[in-house]
């Protein structure tokens, strides 16, 4: 990556969506905009987990001014994260495919621990340097995350679903502001958040931040109270508590250093934290600059080296994990992707999909851990659910279907086979695993695929045939699979 690159990276929150805009520098990023917008979609979900109409077009006219500020950006320059509020809409996928029209760029729905990990780099990148044990804890709209960490590795990481929004919806209703509401919020939180005790125990953490809106806001309104400035005590925070229970309702709340937008969703925020120091026995907590936004910059950064990349790091965790034949993942990788290289269109980005390509063919044999009766369910099965570092669930559900793709009938993929690029990726990965059938790396240069119209064509060279009569035949019996999908295939065995 070049210095002086911009890069950019929206944060698709429960309560507010942010733009961070930066500049690359020397492995650095320096602030060039920021962007932030309370758009209150986690207020938005009803009972059933559908997004309102009013919540998604709020979301949509907010990413419209982002896409105007972007225009003239690169895909690679830019990432999309949306939380915990679009991971649990019924109706994510109609949010998506406007708001991904809208803004012009793809929109990432990420798990909790992506969610988490994006987080604690963010916060990483901007503290000083030292060895010291990190607690981290990001109180979010919806979603409240914990990572345990130390320099610039997240070592352990939760998502826990309590935030300022649910907890403000759920608790104080019409923005009534109880002794009684208080205690039951917190009491509420306490149930949810005990089984981190477990993963996050005290001794082994020395220092607890803050992350993003909840602690930062709490800090502003404390320091601009006479309390020290950028820390929140135990104390200031019973301080606050009994501020807001006196106003009794958020209409009355006159707090210096308290914004207007987080007026309607403090008390569930402030419930949470003081839960979480309750449980931690915690007396201070650092509200920390960095957050998820600045994550995912750095996240762009990492992609452009392989081994920086975090996804190439978690496909190697998964395949020893799995117990996955090396050996043969990397033949089927080779060759799918020499296959797919001759088959991509000139104007599509090759190596981001022979890159994805790759992975699931490294990753093809997951399911035998489980059972090879199968196996390629198992697979899929595997990667439409494991947490898997640095992969958006868009992107692991892509793999799984080529996974599940990878032989048998085509008739389970219908769906997935209307995309040309996936119907590419498959083709190129089930003739992979087809010439590879003796576990051993075939003469994938004298095979020659092609692409026109909806139709695909293999060629091989003379003799071919001849000396590999078992690939020929399976090749044949491929054919007649293609043969029930609206693409074409056909084979010149020589």
């Amino acid at each position: 990556m070049q210095n002086g690159t911009l890069l950019a990276a929206i944060d698709l929150g429960s309560n507010s969506f942010r733009l961070e805009i930066g500049r690359f520098h020397s492995g650095h990023i320096e602030r060039v905009e920021y962007i932030k917008e309370t758009v209150r979609q986690g207020n938005g979900l009803d009972e059933n987990k559908v997004l309102s109409e009013a919540a998604m077009q709020r979301g949509w006219d907010c990413l419209a001014r982002f896409a105007e500020r972007l225009h003239g950006f690169k895909k690679q320059q830019v990432r999309a994260v949306a939380t915990q509020t679009l991971r649990e809409a019924q109706n994510r996928d109609e949010f998506m495919r406007k708001a991904q029209s809208i803004l012009g760029f793809a929109i990432e729905v990420v798990s909790g621990h992506e969610e988490a990990r994006l987080i604690y780099q963010g916060v990483s990148r901007l503290l000083p340097q030292s060895e010291e044990k990190r607690l981290v804890v990001d109180i979010g709209g919806r979603s409240t995350e914990m990572i345990l960490g130390q320099g610039y590795e997240a070592r352990k990481m939760e998502s826990y679903r309590l935030g300022s929004v649910a907890w403000s919806t759920k608790y104080f209703p019409r923005g009534q502001l109880t002794t009684v509401a208080f205690k039951t919020a917190e009491v509420a939180a306490k149930a949810v958040l005990d089984e981190a005790l477990d993963t996050f125990p005290p001794s082994e953490w020395m220092v607890s931040y803050g992350s993003s809106g909840t602690v930062g806001s709490v800090a502003d309104i404390l320091a601009a109270n006479g309390w020290a400035s950028g820390v929140v005590t135990r104390s200031g925070l019973d301080w606050l508590v009994d501020k807001l229970i006196k106003a009794g309702n958020v209409d009355n709340l006159r707090i210096e250093g308290m914004k207007d937008d987080r007026r309607a969703v403090l008390g569930g925020g402030v419930s949470v934290l003081r839960a979480i120091f309750d449980l931690f026995d915690i007396q201070q907590m650092l509200p920390a600059q960095g957050a998820l936004r600045q994550g995912a910059l750095y996240d762009l950064i990492d992609r452009e080296s392989h081994e920086g990349d975090v996804r190439e790091r978690t496909v190697r965790w998964l395949a020893e994990r799995f117990s996955i034949d090396e050996a043969q993942a990397q033949r089927v990788s080779t060759v799918s992707t020499a296959l797919f290289a001759q088959i991509a269109a000139a104007d599509t980005p090759n190596e981001r999909y022979s890159q994805k390509l790759a992975w699931a063919a490294r990753l093809h044999e997951i399911g035998t851990h489980i059972s090879h009766d199968r196996s390629y369910h198992h697979g899929a099965y595997i990667l439409d659910n494991v947490d898997a570092p640095g992969f958006s669930f868009p992107e692991l559900h892509r793999m799984s279907q080529l996974v599940l793709g990878q032989r048998g009938k085509l008739r389970k993929l219908e769906q997935s086979l209307e995309d040309e690029l996936f119907a590419k990726q498959l083709m190129s990965l089930r003739l992979a695993v087809l010439l590879c059938h003796a576990r051993q790396m075939p003469e994938h240069q004298s095979v020659k695929l092609s692409y026109k119209s909806g139709a695909f064509k293999l060629a091989t060279n003379p003799g071919w045939s001849r000396r590999y009569p078992q690939s020929a035949w399976l090749l044949g019996e491929e054919v007649l699979a293609w043969q029930k999908t609206a693409w074409k295939f056909s084979a010149d065995l020589r």
